[in-house]
């Protein structure tokens, strides 16, 4: 693969490298609303990830409106109807810019934006949680679509854009892996107290009951996990250990050591 020269931006970013030449006005709101959603989606936390990734589509959508028609909806106004503004974008004619920004992502942005609505992620219901699944699935078309903006913005092929992306290490794959109604820590290098801090930061408004924690963790020694793990982490403010309901809640000095140690 031939060596790409990203250095038309300041930052050393490079995804801010790599959209360089899209006005800063759309590249940091891309940025921010699709970084944003990675991250919610591997922590698990699919409502977040939904928010995000509705963000990311209206930030998109403008870009577009402004690469092919020179005006877009201004960033404090809202979008009157996201499917007919996109259907605009589609029947644009074949001179107003490629067909990617003309069709393809426009379609690629309503799906996304259905499926965040329709579906709505974080929804509660059915025999099947689909939330893991909507969540990889918008993930791997703002991954696509980051890809393509790369690639007509850059002139790099679809190869070589997905190469920054991987680079950046935001691959469609959750800390928190969820099957057969259990939950799974795929951070390998995690103790116990870490592991129940971020089992209990997907949750953090309801809290996580003590026996799924013991379930999930995998502990042996139900009598030990209380004493070496929960009640520690519960002197040290980091949790509040319920004992009487046997219910675990994440204070915000354990949302800080997930955010800033555990999850960088």
């Amino acid at each position: 693969m031939p060596k790409t020269n990203l250095s038309t931006s300041k930052s050393n970013s490079p995804l801010n490298a790599a959209l360089a030449r899209i006005p800063a006005k759309f590249q940091k709101r891309i940025i921010l609303t699709y970084l944003e959603h990675k991250q919610r989606h591997k922590e698990g936390k699919y409502g977040p990830a939904g928010i995000a990734a509705g963000k990311f589509s209206e930030t998109i959508l403008r870009f577009l409106q402004y690469q092919l028609t020179s005006s877009h909806i201004p960033f404090n106004q809202k979008i009157p109807n996201f499917a007919n503004e996109c259907q605009k974008l589609i029947q644009l004619s074949k001179t107003s810019g490629t067909e990617s920004e003309r069709i393809v992502i426009p379609r690629a942005l309503v799906f996304i934006y259905t499926l965040r609505n329709k579906r709505g992620i974080g929804h509660i219901g059915g025999d099947v949680d689909a939330n893991p699944i909507d969540s990889i699935t918008i993930a791997r078309i703002a991954n696509w679509i980051i890809c393509e903006l790369i690639r007509i913005h850059h002139n790099l092929s679809l190869e070589e854009a997905q190469a920054i992306v991987d680079a950046l290490s935001t691959r469609d794959i959750p800390v928190i892996w969820e099957v057969a109604g259990k939950k799974r820590i795929l951070k390998n290098n995690l103790d116990f107290k870490q592991q129940v801090l971020l089992l209990c930061y997907q949750d953090s408004q309801n809290g996580v009951l003590v026996e799924d924690l013991l379930q999930w963790t995998e502990y042996s020694n139900p009598v030990m996990f209380r004493k070496s793990v929960l009640v520690p982490l519960h002197q040290n403010r980091k949790v509040e250990y319920d004992k009487e309901s046997e219910i675990i809640y994440i204070s915000p000095f354990g949302i800080k050591e997930v955010e800033e140690v555990i999850l960088k």
